[in-house]
Parts: C-alpha cells; sequence; structure tokens
C-alpha cells in the first residue's frame, strides 16, 4: 500500500463515527486513557514480574514455571484492556499517530513483545531450561517492554 494510500486510509479512520465522538467530547479521551494506564499497569506488573524471576530479582524460590502460570492470565487480561482501549484511542488522533515516529516505534516494539512472550518467552520458560538462558529471555523481554512503555508515553509529547 502507497502512503498516500494508506494516509487516506488514515483519515478516514480519524473522521469515523467513534474518532468523531471521542475527539467531541470533554471527557471521553481522558477516561479511555485512563483505562487504557490501567491496563498497561496490570500488563507491565505482569512482564516485570515474570521477567524479573527470570534475571533472578524477584521471587527467587518460586519456580519460573510456577510465576508464568500465575502471571499469564494478568497478561492476556492485560493485553486485552490495552487493545480494547488502543484502537478508539488511536482512531480519535489517528492522522497524530500516522506522523509520529514513537507511535510506530510503540506498534512495532509492542508486536514484538506480544509475539515474543506468546513464541519465545513463554515456551522457553516452560521447556525449564538453564538459568542463564532465562536471564538473557527476561532481559530481552523487560528491554522490549520498556520501549513499549517509554515510546508510548512519548506519543503525548510529539
Amino acid at each position: 500500500m502507497e502512503s498516500n494510500e494508506l494516509l487516506e486510509v488514515i483519515y478516514v479512520l480519524e473522521d469515523s463515527f467513534i474518532g468523531e465522538y471521542i475527539r467531541g467530547s470533554l471527557w471521553l479521551f481522558p477516561v479511555i486513557q485512563s483505562f487504557h494506564l490501567l491496563g498497561l499497569a496490570i500488563l507491565g506488573g505482569s512482564i516485570v514480574i515474570c521477567d524479573f524471576r527470570l534475571l533472578g530479582l524477584l521471587l527467587r524460590s518460586e519456580s519460573a514455571i510456577y510465576v508464568l502460570s500465575q502471571t499469564r492470565r494478568w497478561f492476556n487480561f492485560g493485553l486485552l484492556v490495552l487493545i480494547v482501549t488502543g484502537i478508539p484511542l488511536f482512531l480519535s488522533e489517528a492522522v497524530k499517530c500516522y506522523y509520529s515516529r514513537a507511535f510506530w516505534i510503540k506498534i512495532t516494539c509492542l508486536i514484538i513483545g506480544v509475539l515474543f512472550v506468546y513464541f519465545v518467552r513463554n515456551p522457553l520458560i516452560q521447556r525449564n531450561l538453564n538459568s542463564l538462558l532465562h536471564k538473557l529471555i527476561g532481559l530481552l523481554s523487560f528491554s522490549i517492554w520498556v520501549v513499549v512503555a517509554a515510546s508510548g508515553r512519548w506519543i503525548g509529547f510529539s
């Protein structure tokens, strides 16, 4: 898709009923954003707990498999909240997001992070591999999610 065609789609999305309704409301954007941040806190908390366990910084007495089993549902719930609230937030300012480098970094790293968690980190934790590999996985996962959170925060400044 050419960038001009993509930009046309972006304008259509921003001019959608949902985008216009959120932009036209005094309180709707901040309320949705508040739930978005709660989703980030839930997802981020599950990431920190599991990744810090892999790094040996937290819950050393618990197995990584146990910590994963306890944090997995919170990760899924937080991700669901982020997606459900992120779409209307995007629709309300799609053109701004299109031109925001921070937005594209966030979305790219979010996709990488989700794929990494589901297809690399979680399966490797369940294999109960050696401590050094767990530390590497934890460090890589945590780093990806820090970029997601930081670039997401930076969108407000761009």
